[in-house]
Formats: structure tokens, C-alpha cells, sequence
């Protein structure tokens, strides 16, 4: 190591991260160490103390700044930093190039810190490469595993390295330790990330693509990091959303790709609700019970003695499509959490035994009956070794008020039986039961969505219950909104930055009422582990497609994620309303590891993504699989009098698909997932006559202007039909992605010509 500095140059002495190490550099000013403080502004210096934090004790060498290059500020980030504290001299940045390294410390490189096949330190550093090479379209050297001194020595440029501190002292607000805190250091060579933990590590990776994606200009520009020091820590503990799965069908793929977006904020938990069923009073409490829809999505294999619990099996996961979506969440730092409801919300479970439902009351299960915990017992023996999670949740939601004591009786088995052959704990929807008999261990944590009656989240708590808040006030979203009375679709911004109490303060996971403070706790109590916000698909699959429930939860994730990481009114550097919604747009836009916004790549509004007057053949292939809207979609196309179409067979008669969608040509349906949606039966394409189609669509709708030939234009809206509890059906708007990969099919016989597909 150089032994003189030029003004130019940021020096530390050479250390491990766990030693103590003096700082001789004339720029650093003793000063007592500050961990919770605003992120400052450019001109702000940072000050490191005499005992100063182990981890910052490591220098990689020394680089000359680049002339003209001046460093930027730590641009504020979803979500936000506990601190950040930038060097006092002039234009020190770190670059990142396509020639930098990264390392990771060997003593560490193989711990997976809690989970034993959890992901290790390698692990992570692998999946963070191949993110800054999706950000960058940099041909990044590969990871490397050295000894943390001699990282330096093996560095042809820059240098992003990753370790872990052996006496961090991060803690939730609770005051319990975290292996989810990082701190970093930022020189001139190199960007060193200590983590609490693996996991901790993991995060702070993100940190620095989300700085990546605030400050780029464009692909292939330079990316310049500006210099200083940092440390970060969650509030809490538990940071996720729950999905309704069990009454809208999900790819794993598409899961997959919604854990990867969710980690990009350091969302840590993917509540999976795998079973469940409409409520449509008529159908269910009436002689067609067994016609209402219910789903399960783990499928047993086809000899299990369970194997007809399942209703549609094309609808449903096998053991290995869950496992493999398992371990992409967990290389990514999300933990699945896998719900199977009962004894309430098992229509599906009656449907397949009859034998088992309270009389009267199809989807709720008899719990005197003598087979029913048996067979409970059965279907989650047949599928904890599948899950990964050291929790699952077994619902237990909303069943009879008047069978308190069966119902407390069998959550406490269930903690029992699950315990006794997996060694993992469980979660149950609920509050207090009204029994004076009995109650429900305290080993059980407690996901609270309602209030029944008064203060019961905070007396949970003072009886040594672990809590979750899911209060729906805040934190319940639906499919598709009905208009009267129903949740919302996405999370209420003002809300959680501003409206959640009567004060007009911020959410965060300790607020459970907006009306009255004595319902809520402090934001530091032991026990309140952390918060889920639940997207429910009350109207069944057909309401949305896979793509709306992303535009859901895509800005609800990244507010939720700054309000369950930082608080409301707890870290002076927590994000105004106005510096999150300046940060969100780029970083929505920017999110590594998946594409669910369906963007092409070096297209933006206003450009064609191909325009063909003629196809040689059908079907034609494009190399563009689907284009997320707002679009517009023309096209001509003429069908033969002897095409499929006329047959009524939509199935067959593709015009054009993509990974996301599918047009026919009957109709003009739109199909996506499993589901239908034509056009008024009243529209038909007429054989061989020209018809000039154009589709616009963006995330609130679809809709379709044609013109057949010798005719006017008409104008359709693609919609669905909701069934609202069975009181009345309305209708809502759907929004699909552009089919954009195939033109044609072996099933289409005529013609399809000037074909345009342009970003809006």
C-alpha cells in the first residue's frame, strides 16, 4: 500500500473487519459515532469516532480520481437508509466498470447464516453479479473467493466485496439482533459491504444497485458511487405480503418473478394463502355447493391417499415447480411462508370428503367429527418436507364463534403436530377467541386482521403472544374493486405516509387503529414482529390477469417496504411522501432479476417495437415475447371462409401469442392464464372480408377499434363479469399485455397483414 496520499485519495488502514484499527487520515475528524441519523447532504462530512465501527477497518488500495468526475450525492432510496454519511473531499467516487471484481471473504463465503441450506455469503454474491450484469450489460469478471486482506492484490480495477461482521450489535427496534443489518464503505477502489448476517449482506447489495439505478444515464454508461460510509438496519423483523392463490391460479414462474421484484426492497416474506374458495352465499349454503369454485394448489402425487383433494390439477404445484420457486425466493432473501386454511375456508376439503364439513356449512370443517384432524393431519404430512420456511400458517380464520373451545383445542394440536414432525413453528389468522375455558398457545404467532372487540392486538401482546399486523384498515387489498365498500387495489399512499392516525402521523407495523391510539403499541414492543399487507382475489381468477395482480403490488410493495424497514416518526432519514414518490418510478422501472413490467429493451414511449406490412409465412415468430401497456396493437386480417374461427372453436384459431396473453380469432378473444375474454358475441370477423383492428391498451383497460370493410369503426371494451357475494354482477375492465412473440398459427387459415405494435 501506498504510504502518501495526494489530495485526491481516501486512506484506511489494512485490517479484517472484526479488528480494531486506528485512523490516521488528516480528512477524518474524531467525533462520537452517530448510527441513527439522517442521510446528510453533499457538503456534509462524515466523521468517524475513535472507537469506530470494526467493520470500516479495510482499504483495498488507492486509485486516482478520475479528472472531471465529481461524486454525487446518496440519492434517496425505497427503503430509506438508517445513514449515510458521504467524504469530505471533493469528487471521491467509486466507479464501477465492466472490469471491477467482486469478492467475497473466504472464512465467510460458505456460511448461510440461521438456515443451514439456506443461501451462503457465495451464494448471494452469484445472484448480485448476475443483477449488476442485467443493470449494466457489463461482461462482469466472475466472483471470487479470497482471503479479505489479499482482496486488493487480486484486483485488476475496482473492487465490491463482501463480508460479515462477527460482533455486529445491530438491532431490530425491539432491541433484538438482526442478521439483516449491513454497513458499507465506499473509497475510491472499492465498495465494501459487512453484513450482520448473509442475509444482511444481501441487502446491502441492493442498496447499491438501487443507487446504480437512481444515478445511470442510460446502458453501458459509467456508474459512479459516491464515496463515504453507511449502515443500515430493518425496525422489524417481518416484512411481507400474502397472495391469494387458493382462489386465483398462479404460475410458479410468475411468483418467481414477483419475489425477485419484492426483494429489490427488501421485502422478506411471501405469504402464500394456497387454498380457499368463493363465497357466493347461494351456491355455497344451497344444493350446488360442490359447483362453487375452490382450489389447493400443492399436488400430491397421483398415488397419495390424498391425491383427490385437488379439483383441477392443471391449476395446481409440484413438489419440485415449489421447490425450485422456493429456492429462487430464498437466493433472493425472500422466505415463502405457505398457508393451508382450516377449518374454516375448506370448502375445497369438504368438496373431496363430504364426510368432514359442519352440517349445513360447507366450507368449514366438523372438528368433532373423528376423522377430520386425521385427515388434516394427513395433507400437511404429505407436504411440510416440501417447504423450506421454519413457519407455515395454518389459516385458522373465521370459524364459528360459537365452537371457540374446538377451535382453540385444534390451533393447539396443530402447533403440537406440526411441531412434533417438522420442528416448525405455525401462524393463524385471528384475535382473541371468546372462550373462558381455554386459549390458544402463546407458541403460536398471531397474524391480526380485525378487531372483534377492543384492544386486541396490544392485550395479545401483554400476554406473551408474537403478533403480525395485517389490519385490514390498512392493509387489505382485493382483485378487482367493486365500488361499494370493498378494499382497494393497491395500498393508500397518504394513508401510510400521512393518515394513519387521527393526528395525521405515518403507518408503520405498531399502528393497528387510525382511530384510537389505545389500540396501538409501541413501535419497539417485544413480540410485535413485524407486518403483511394481503392482495385477496375474492372474485375468483377470472377477475384479473397475473400482470394486474403485479400492477397491484408493484408500488404497495415499495411503500410497505420503507414503512415496515423504517417507520413513521422513528429515524429522522425515513422518506417524505414526495422523496418516495420521486424514487419510485426509476427504480420500479429499473428492478433487476425480472421483467414484469413486460419493457423492451431500448424502447420507450412513442417507439415501434415492429412494424410488418407483409409476413412471408405464417406463423411468423418476432423475438419479442410480450410488451407490458400502455400500447397501441393494429393489425388487418382476413380470415378463410373455411377457418376454424367460424366454428366457434377459440381455442384453436390463434391470431397472435406471448408468454402473457393470447388473441383468437373468434370474437377477437383475449385469453390469459385460464381464462376467456371475448368481445359482445354480437362481433364477429367476417370471412373473407378485410377487418382493421386496432387494440390500445394500458394498465386500467383494453380496448378494441374495428373496421370491416365497407363498414364504420366500432369500439369495444374488454371486460369481465364479477359476481359481488352473490347480491349482484358487474362489470370491470381488463387490462392485457401485448401477444406479441407469434404471429399466426396452424390453426388460422387466412391472412394477416400491417401489423404495428408501439410503445404509448
Amino acid at each position: 500500500m501506498a504510504s502518501h496520499l495526494s489530495s485526491n485519495h481516501v486512506k484506511f488502514k489494512v485490517g479484517r473487519p472484526d479488528e480494531h484499527v486506528a485512523y490516521s487520515d488528516p480528512i477524518v475528524s474524531p467525533q462520537p459515532h452517530v448510527t441513527d441519523h439522517p442521510e446528510t447532504s453533499n457538503e456534509s462530512t462524515y466523521r468517524l469516532s475513535s472507537n469506530p465501527p470494526i467493520w470500516l477497518s479495510w482499504f483495498l488500495g488507492v486509485v486516482l480520481l478520475a479528472p472531471g468526475l465529481r461524486a454525487a450525492g446518496h440519492q434517496p432510496q425505497i427503503p430509506s437508509l438508517q445513514s449515510f454519511y458521504p467524504s469530505d473531499q471533493l469528487g471521491q467516487v467509486f466507479i464501477l466498470s465492466s472490469e471491477t471484481d467482486i469478492f467475497v471473504d473466504e472464512i465467510y463465503a460458505f456460511d448461510s447464516g440461521s438456515h443451514s441450506n439456506g443461501p451462503t455469503l457465495l451464494d448471494f454474491a452469484e445472484t448480485f453479479r448476475s443483477d449488476l450484469v442485467h443493470m449494466t450489460s457489463f461482461a462482469l469478471p466472475p466472483v471470487k473467493v479470497t482471503p479479505f486482506s489479499q482482496a486488493h492484490l487480486n484486483s485488476s480495477g475496482s473492487a465490491i466485496v463482501l463480508t460479515l461482521s462477527s460482533s455486529s450489535n445491530h438491532t431490530l427496534y425491539s432491541g433484538i439482533p438482526t442478521p439483516e443489518a449491513y454497513d458499507f464503505l465506499v473509497s475510491n477502489s472499492s465498495y465494501v459491504i459487512s453484513g450482520s448476517g448473509p442475509i444482511g449482506a444481501w441487502w446491502g447489495t441492493r442498496t447499491l444497485l438501487q443507487q446504480l439505478a437512481l444515478s445511470e444515464q442510460g446502458y453501458n454508461a459509467t456508474y459512479t458511487f459516491p464515496a463515504g460510509i453507511g449502515t443500515d438496519s430493518p425496525g422489524w423483523e417481518v416484512r411481507g405480503f400474502m397472495l391469494d392463490a387458493g382462489r386465483h391460479w398462479y404460475t410458479t414462474e410468475f411468483l418467481a418473478e414477483v419475489c425477485t421484484y419484492a426483494s429489490f426492497f427488501k421485502i422478506n416474506e411471501f405469504h402464500i394463502h394456497a387454498s380457499d374458495n368463493l363465497w357466493i352465499p347461494s351456491l355455497l349454503y344451497g344444493p350446488d355447493w360442490r359447483s362453487l369454485y375452490s382450489g389447493f394448489r400443492f399436488e400430491p402425487p397421483q398415488d397419495s391417499p390424498i391425491a383427490g383433494l385437488v379439483p383441477y390439477r392443471n391449476e395446481s404445484w409440484s413438489s419440485t415447480s415449489f421447490a425450485d420457486l422456493q429456492t429462487h425466493c430464498a437466493q433472493r432473501g425472500v422466505t415463502i411462508v405457505p398457508e393451508i386454511d382450516t377449518p374454516g375456508h375448506s370448502l375445497v376439503i369438504s368438496q373431496w370428503r363430504p364426510q368432514l364439513m359442519l352440517n349445513g356449512t360447507p366450507d368449514s370443517l366438523n372438528l368433532s367429527y373423528p376423522e377430520t384432524i386425521p385427515t388434516i393431519h394427513s395433507i400437511w404430512s404429505q407436504f411440510l418436507p416440501w417447504f423450506s420456511s421454519t413457519e407455515v400458517s395454518i389459516g385458522a380464520d373465521e370459524y364459528l364463534p360459537s365452537l371457540a373451545d374446538q377451535y382453540i383445542s385444534f390451533v393447539n394440536e396443530m402447533s403440537s403436530y406440526i411441531g412434533g414432525i417438522s420442528g416448525k413453528s405455525i401462524r393463524a389468522w385471528g384475535t382473541y377467541e371468546p372462550s373462558n375455558t381455554s386459549s390458544v398457545s402463546t407458541n403460536v404467532t398471531i397474524q391480526h386482521w380485525d378487531f372483534p372487540s377492543a384492544s386486541i392486538p396490544r392485550d395479545l401482546l401483554h400476554s406473551g403472544y408474537r403478533v403480525i399486523n395485517s389490519e385490514q384498515t390498512f392493509l387489505y387489498l382485493d382483485g378487482k374493486f367493486p365500488g361499494e365498500g370493498g378494499f382497494p387495489q393497491t395500498l393508500n399512499i397518504s394513508l401510510l405516509f400521512s393518515g394513519a392516525t387521527a393526528e395525521g402521523d405515518g403507518w408503520a407495523p405498531h399502528i393497528f387503529s387510525a382511530n384510537d391510539p389505545a389500540n396501538n403499541t409501541a413501535y419497539n414492543t417485544v413480540g410485535l414482529r413485524g407486518a403483511i399487507f394481503a392482495l385477496w382475489n375474492d372474485w375468483g381468477t377470472n377477475a384479473t390477469t397475473p400482470l394486474e395482480t403485479y400492477y397491484q403490488l408493484s408500488q404497495s410493495l415499495a411503500v410497505f417496504a420503507e414503512k415496515t424497514w423504517a417507520g413513521s416518526g422513528i429515524r429522522a432519514s425515513e422518506l417524505t411522501m414526495e422523496q418516495f414518490e420521486a424514487a419510485y418510478p426509476p427504480l420500479n422501472a429499473r428492478a433487476p432479476g425480472q421483467n414484469l413490467n413486460r419493457a423492451v429493451k431500448n424502447k420507450t414511449s412513442g417507439d415501434v417495437v415492429f412494424a410488418f406490412e407483409k409476413l412471408p409465412s405464417l406463423p411468423f415468430h418476432t423475438g419479442v415475447e410480450s410488451v407490458g401497456p400502455p400500447y397501441t396493437f393494429s393489425f388487418s386480417v382476413r380470415p378463410s371462409a373455411s377457418d376454424v374461427q367460424t366454428t366457434g372453436d377459440i381455442t384453436v384459431a390463434e391470431l397472435f401469442m406471448g408468454t402473457d396473453s393470447a388473441l383468437f380469432a373468434s370474437s377477437l378473444t383475449f385469453s390469459s392464464n385460464t381464462e376467456y375474454y371475448p368481445l359482445p358475441p354480437a362481433f364477429q370477423l367476417k370471412p373473407d372480408i378485410w377487418t382493421n383492428v386496432t387494440i390500445q391498451a394500458t394498465k386500467e383497460y383494453t380496448l378494441a377499434s374495428v373496421v370491416q370493410e365497407g363498414g364504420h369503426s366500432e369500439t369495444y371494451w374488454y371486460q369481465t363479469t364479477l359476481n359481488i357475494w352473490g347480491d349482484y354482477l358487474t362489470q370491470a375492465n381488463m387490462s392485457f399485455a401485448a401477444p406479441s412473440a407469434t404471429i399466426g398459427s396452424e390453426g388460422f387459415r387466412g391472412d394477416i397483414a400491417n401489423v404495428m405494435l408501439r410503445i404509448d
